[in-house]
């Protein structure tokens, strides 16, 4: 078995040079093309001055720029680091500046972020796409178009090239943020192989399948699953530069090659509805995944209904990769993400005592195994705190596991709401009023109360053309739920804050919340 994802290629390459990897806007890639690319990328960062350990960041789109990027950079010795293609100035300042990054490969519009930055420490920005003149780039740092980066050691000394160790550090994701400033979880390549090996056999993977990406690389759904997967097993990928609804469905009737597609909520909300509008396509991918955000168990049922396939949902975090899936095989139970992948452990403890629960009682979902992260850098502190003395990783989510094993995540520990001495859990509300025919989008969250401590707030983005009254919204959810669960707050929006997974931002949402 290959110790990095980088000699999986490598092997592919030998093998089958001309067997197809990345299909990208019409172009085929073969994997001895993008594993040549690959070793011309690694011998440019290494003549560059790249040293091992140094931090290379990758803020830039969907491309097969950032596969050989992105390869290239662990097979130099370096440590990638994944960086939001939203984030602007005050994040992206936190993030160079913290991982100490020396390089970073980005587009002109980066450039044109970066360039109002000072960053001392990074020297050399590589640039995919037409850059505009007079744009330097960011002080001190050097501007070098891909292409020209790309041919730099073409005519230079041979320079030899030592493929990642499996305790070599590979990729350093950041946390979302949600509460102070992100914190950048530290993968190392066994990390990265023992996921994709875990998700691989689960799912049923095979070098024949053929995925079409539309999540973005720059996060760890799309690039640990997605890309990883592709390129672990020898099969192949239709690579987007963002996910279209209408284009994804066209997609699957065009090419009966593609068996694969993940997506998260929003993606199979809006395929449902364009379903709806043009039809299902006659041909369909033999699995689909779900992930990155909770899937209500309307929409499960639904797209069920229209498609004739339940969604498998699964659960994954940056510092971890994927930690339960529901089966391939068996019963895909909505509301649910399954148990354990094969080789990794999963448990909910009580969050004060840290004790075992039992099946059905809520608390804090830990997980163990080979896919956990080293730690989080620069951080010794958040690192002890996020472990156990045996291992355990303390997710921060909230959730119980049935008497037969599947776990239901009801959200995050920061996010519980307790009004008038009572637990509640944003999930279950959020899940009752996603089934109310005038409701679009929903998010529940927690608000200051003088006298119950906090109140049941609920955000709702009614469907076109509907008008909900808050007095109905509260007395749907007082027929469904226990009356202490009830929205005491209903506020009306015309768009949810969300992240580039679609997963609603609570934080900044609270923010927002007019007085009240």
């Amino acid at each position: 078995m290959a110790s990095s994802i980088v000699e999986a290629v490598r092997e592919h390459a030998r093998r089958q040079p001309e067997r197809q990897a990345i299909i990208f806007d019409g172009e085929v890639i073969s994997y001895g093309r993008l594993y040549a690319d690959t070793e011309r990328f690694a011998r440019a960062l290494v003549q560059a001055g790249l040293r091992p350990g140094e931090r290379v960041g990758l803020f830039l789109e969907n491309s097969p720029a950032f596969a050989v990027a992105y390869l290239g950079a662990l097979l130099a010795g370096g440590v990638v680091t994944l960086i939001n293609t939203q984030y602007r100035q005050t994040e992206l300042r936190h993030i160079l500046t913290d991982a100490d990054a020396r390089f970073c490969v980005t587009s002109p519009a980066g450039v044109a972020e970066l360039r109002q930055l000072s960053l001392p420490a990074l020297r050399t920005l590589i640039v995919a796409g037409q850059l505009e003149p007079g744009n330097p780039g960011a002080a001190p740092a050097q501007t070098i178009p891909y292409d020209t980066f790309m041919r730099a050691n073409d005519d230079g000394e041979a320079i030899a090239l030592r493929m990642p160790a499996a305790d070599a550090p590979a990729v350093i994701g950041y946390t979302s943020g949600t509460t102070g400033r992100a914190k950048g979880a530290l993968l190392l390549s066994r990390n990265l192989v023992a996921n994709i090996t875990a998700i691989t056999t689960a799912w049923r993977w095979t070098p024949d399948d053929r995925l079409l990406l539309a999540l973005p690389l720059f996060h760890t759904h799309g690039l640990m699953v997605g890309l990883h997967g592709t390129l672990f097993m020898g099969a192949s990928a239709v690579l987007r530069r963002k996910f279209d609804a209408a284009e994804t469905l066209a997609a699957f009737e065009d090419d009966p090659a593609i068996s694969l597609f993940f997506g998260v909520p929003t993606m199979y909300g809006r395929l449902v509805a364009e379903a709806q509008r043009r039809g299902v396509p006659g041909y369909l991918p033999r699995l689909f995944v779900s992930g990155s955000a909770p899937l209500s168990p309307h929409l499960f049922t639904e797209f069920g209904r229209l498609f004739g396939q339940r969604i498998l949902e699964r659960y994954g975090m940056t510092e971890t990769g994927m930690n339960l899936t529901n089966p391939y095989d068996g019963e895909r139970r909505a509301g649910t993400v399954g148990g354990p992948f094969p080789g990794q452990e999963a448990r909910v403890v009580d969050i004060a005592s840290r004790a075992a629960l039992p099946p059905g009682a809520i608390g804090e979902i830990e997980v163990r195994g080979p896919h956990v992260f080293a730690g989080y850098i620069n951080r010794p502190d958040a690192t002890a705190e996020a472990f156990t003395p045996d291992g355990w990783f303390r997710t921060g989510d909230l959730g119980s596991v049935s008497a037969d094993g599947y776990f239901t995540i009801t959200g995050r520990a920061r996010e519980l709401i307790i009004s008038g001495g009572e637990n509640i859990y944003p999930r279950e509300v959020e899940d009752v009023l996603a089934t109310h025919p005038a409701v679009a989008e929903v998010a529940v969250l927690g608000a200051p109360h003088e006298d119950l401590g906090e109140q049941v707030v609920a955000v709702i983005v009614p469907k076109a053309g509907e008008e909900p009254r808050a007095e109905d919204i509260i007395a749907y959810c007082r027929e469904r739920l226990a009356s202490y669960k009830k929205p005491r707050r209903v506020v009306f929006m015309e768009a949810l804050p969300r992240n580039a997974l679609g997963k609603v931002q609570k934080h900044i949402l609270s923010e927002r919340l007019p007085p009240g």
